[in-house]
């Protein structure tokens, strides 16, 4: 999936104002919305791993989601660890990228956090699994061990982390950077940050 990185970004709708307040939603913004995308990542993630126990026939013992624990899904019972190790960043890639594309078919407001979110996953995704396969840590270790050729994982992240760069291209001024000076969608602010503090209590609770 690609990105028109020729778009016009989203203008914030909300006016001019002093320019103290225009920083804090901007600060907010950007300081709830990262950490979201981070836990948000970390989700989409495991669900991958859990989907592809279901998939294989494998029974989840338990999920570690907790907001200051690295994730993990282990498995009581697991038949094809590698279809399994794969499932966690291939979904973890795959459903911000189909998300990304029910914002745009959809023509919904925000998709250049859909699209942020979408870069998000990808870099890390990539990231860990192509870093992984230096040091033989996490899911590249096990596909390691599962047979899966070095050069295969180091290819995954060739191939996401820069399209995740390209999804973030052109996305600085609706984050108010550059020439917006500041000024974001107060609206985009005051939601992530809902949704941070939400994500935040739910994992710390049941994760």
């Amino acid at each position: 999936m690609t990105a028109d990185t020729n778009e016009p970004t989203e203008p914030p709708p909300v006016p001019p104002g002093p320019a103290g307040r225009r920083r804090a939603y901007q600060v907010l913004l950007i300081a709830s919305f990262l950490p979201l995308c981070w836990l948000g990542m970390l989700v989409v993630h495991e669900l991958g791993h859990v989907m592809g126990a279901f998939i294989t026939g494998g029974r989840v013992s338990q999920v570690v989601l907790h907001p200051l624990e690295l994730s993990r899904t282990d498995l009581a019972h697991n038949p094809r660890p590698g279809i399994v190790a794969w499932s966690g960043p291939l979904i973890g890639v795959l459903l911000p990228l189909v998300l990304l594309a029910l914002f745009r078919l959809a023509r919904l407001p925000g998709q250049y956090l859909a699209r942020f979110f979408a870069g998000f996953c990808l870099i890390a995704n990539g990231a860990y699994l192509g870093g992984g396969a230096w040091s033989g840590a996490g899911d590249a270790g096990d596909l390691l061990r599962t047979g899966t050729p070095f050069g295969i994982l180091i290819a995954f992240g060739v191939v996401t982390v820069p399209a995740g760069l390209f999804l973030w291209h052109g996305l600085g001024e609706s984050f108010g950077l550059g020439q917006a000076r500041g000024r974001v969608d107060s609206r985009a602010a005051l939601l992530s940050f809902g949704l941070l503090v939400l994500t935040v209590v739910v994992l710390a609770r049941f994760g």
